[in-house]
Formats: C-alpha cells, structure tokens, sequence
C-alpha cells in the first residue's frame, strides 16, 4: 500500500502532474497545505486536491485565501503572495473557497496499522511557524502517532525522536532545497521515502508570465523556481 504524500504545491500544475507521473500507482494522498499563491494554475491543482487527497490540512495560504486573512509571509515573498493571491480570488469560486475554509489544521488517519498526524507548520495544528528540522523534538513532546506529517518550509526532511518520526516532504511547486524540481515523500512497506522528480518549468513560468501580475513579482518567482540565474530568494 502507497501512499503519497505531498505539500505547498502552490498552484504549480506542471509540477504536480510531474510527480503524478513519476507516481502512477498509489492507492492514497495526503496533503500537508498551501494549494494555492504563489504559481499560475491554483484552480487546477485545488480541484485535483479536492477530489484525491483523502487526508490534509489547511495551510496559511490556503488560510489566507479561504478567510481574506494575512498569511504572514515576510520579506520579497509578501509582495509575491499578496498579487498572486489578489489574481487568484478572481479565479476560484465559492465552492473552492468553501473547500480552503472546511479543510482542517489538524487531521489524523492510521496507513497499515501505523497512526499518522498531519498538520501544515507545527504538529500542534499552527499555520505559521518554522520549523527548522533540529526544533521537531521539542514540538512534538506530548504527541502520540507514530508519524507527524508537516510542510510549510519547503525543505525536505526526515527524523525519528523515539517511537514518533517526523517528515516534512518538502514542497512540489516551489522547492527551496531542490529548485527546480518537484518534491514529495511516500510511505511504503513501513518506509519512508524522500522523492524529486524533474518537471516543465518553463511551463511554469510561461503561464506566469501571460498572467496579470507585476514584472517584478514574475522576475521573483521566476527567480524563486530556478529558471532561471539570479539571487535565491528567501521562502517566507
């Protein structure tokens, strides 16, 4: 029994069906938050959310747009999020609204025999927090699963802390630690996973840029999904 487990894909359509072709036998998905902001196909990737990720959680983007909240970014990735997001309202409707506001902070599921809890930025079901992977310990003193699921910093890792792993799978519209690629874990035979998977940037990018949004906000996040050369940019 696969199962697939993805985060903060941020309307990046092309490096979703990446990582579904790369993984076309799964009998599971869970998603850890943040479907849209940020890429150029947030309806697309919403709905295919929706319709297969049997288990997730609601990330601060998804927040933001589901509520007309801050999503508390900092730094360039503010003005980023604030255009995407302005466009993006424009493009979901108010049943896809209605899915970003009923997705839960929190949720739990057992995968053969084995708990699982899922959250966006802390174990603890917060949207906003980053956690570097040596703070996991700390955050997850008091937690029962045997495994707590996170995104939210677009970084790949995996730790075990006594009988409880922890694994953020990294982000598969917008890695910060494999730009350029897509990135996910999958669970398996008791194993966990980290996977990449090369995908169609300049898709990606192309869409970004026939999109009604500020030179500067495309240059960045063209920057940002390593298109092309220039500056890194800090995730916020």
């Amino acid at each position: 029994m696969k199962l697939l487990i993805l985060s903060d894909i941020h309307g990046n359509w092309s490096a979703l069906e990446a990582v579904l072709a790369a993984e076309p036998q799964r009998d599971g998905v869970v998603f850890c938050g943040d479907v849209v902001d940020y890429g150029p196909q947030p309806v697309e990737c919403l709905r295919w959310v929706a319709r297969n990720a049997r288990h997730l959680a609601r990330g601060n983007h998804d927040n933001a747009l589901g509520f007309d909240e801050d999503c508390q970014c900092l730094g360039s990735f503010r003005e980023f999020s604030l255009a995407t997001r302005a466009w993006h309202r424009g493009l979901v409707t108010g049943e896809d609204r209605k899915f970003l506001q009923a997705a839960p902070v929190l949720d739990w599921f057992k995968w053969d025999g084995a708990l699982f809890r899922i959250a966006h930025a802390t174990p603890q079901g917060g949207l906003f927090d980053y956690l570097a992977a040596d703070q996991w310990g700390e955050w997850i003193e008091g937690v029962e699963a045997d495994y707590v699921l996170l995104g939210h910093t677009h970084v790949q890792g995996v730790r075990t802390f006594g009988t409880t792993t922890v694994v953020n799978p990294g982000s598969v519209g917008l890695a910060r630690d494999c730009r350029g690629k897509a990135c996910y874990a999958v669970y398996e035979m008791g194993r966990i996973e980290l996977r990449q998977v090369d995908y169609d940037v300049e898709r990606t990018v192309a869409a970004l840029r026939a999109a009604p949004l500020p030179k500067r906000v495309v240059e960045g996040l063209t920057r940002a999904l390593g298109c092309e050369n220039g500056p890194a940019v800090q995730l916020s």
